[in-house]
């Protein structure tokens, strides 16, 4: 420790000390403690104090560093600890923001379904459409489940909390709600059969994340993000039982679309004889 050797003088009473010193400009903010030494003069030590918590976006710090470490270990391997470690701040720090490990993981997943519901949105109000607005819509949930996989992972993986939180509990009904609607407008422009809205919104679910799922787990026999969404936009054309009217319409389109391709190859072969 530094120390600096400044002069002093006395009043009467010797046990009253008045220091004349110079104050000094401190790179690095350095504090200065006085230590009494003997008679006549004073040491005045220069200490670097205890730095204080400071950390303007903690919480957001917190988020970022446990969805990197979500992406290695997965929702069920991080702990605090190591999310506190990798953030830089103390391990108490983080209670600040979050008490435990399933607040954290709350969190996430809150923020998860929060980006989902924007996504399905957006990508619904591309199509005029009813119908093509629900395709849309699914085909977004699978973008991003490819897009933000340990979001993701933490949201329909992760072990379900002890107790519920209303934020995750609010941003999932959000967006079950949202597919909800979508279903509901195509009811009721009939290109949906009518009945159970919640049913068909959650044939709708289960179809689309279980491309999802088998997208992230890489089970699916392609590589790159458009041959999965065209295999994905497949399915969602097959599989969604659209209203009987609407149906004959589509298929015949495709029987249309079917025979032209089928009589061009035979007009070329033609054309192509001696």
């Amino acid at each position: 420790m530094n120390m600096l050797l400044v002069s002093t003088f006395y009043c009467s009473d010797v046990a009253h000390v008045n220091m004349v010193a110079k104050k000094y400009r401190i790179p690095g903010k350095l504090g200065w403690m006085l230590l009494m030494s003997t008679p006549g003069c004073m040491l005045l030590a220069r200490m670097r104090p205890r730095k204080p918590y400071h950390h303007g976006h903690l919480e957001e710090t917190l988020l970022e560093t446990a969805i990197q470490l979500i992406g290695e270990v997965g929702p069920a391997g991080f702990t605090l600890r190591e999310v506190a470690r990798r953030a830089g701040v103390s391990h108490n720090a983080r209670y600040r923001h979050f008490a435990d490990r399933e607040e954290l993981l709350a969190a996430v997943a809150a923020q998860g379904f929060r980006e989902l519901t924007q996504a399905m949105r957006a990508a619904a109000q591309e199509r005029p459409n009813p119908l093509d607005r629900l395709k849309r819509a699914g085909l977004a949930y699978i973008e991003f489940a490819l897009r933000r996989p340990e979001h993701f992972a933490v949201m329909f993986d992760a072990p379900v909390a002890k107790r519920a939180s209303s934020e995750q509990a609010e941003a999932a009904e959000e967006a079950f709600g949202t597919l909800l609607s979508l279903v509901k407008g195509c009811q009721d422009e009939s290109q949906l059969p009518l009945g159970d809205t919640l049913q068909f919104a959650l044939l709708a679910w289960t179809m689309v994340h279980g491309i999802a799922k088998l997208a992230t787990a890489k089970r699916l026999p392609y590589e790159s993000r458009a041959e999965i969404l065209k295999f994905a936009k497949f399915v969602i054309d097959e599989s969604l039982p659209v209203h009987s009217e609407n149906h004959r319409h589509v298929q015949k389109r495709r029987k249309s679309r079917s025979s032209r391709q089928h009589v061009a190859p035979s007009l070329s072969n033609r054309q192509a004889s001696p």
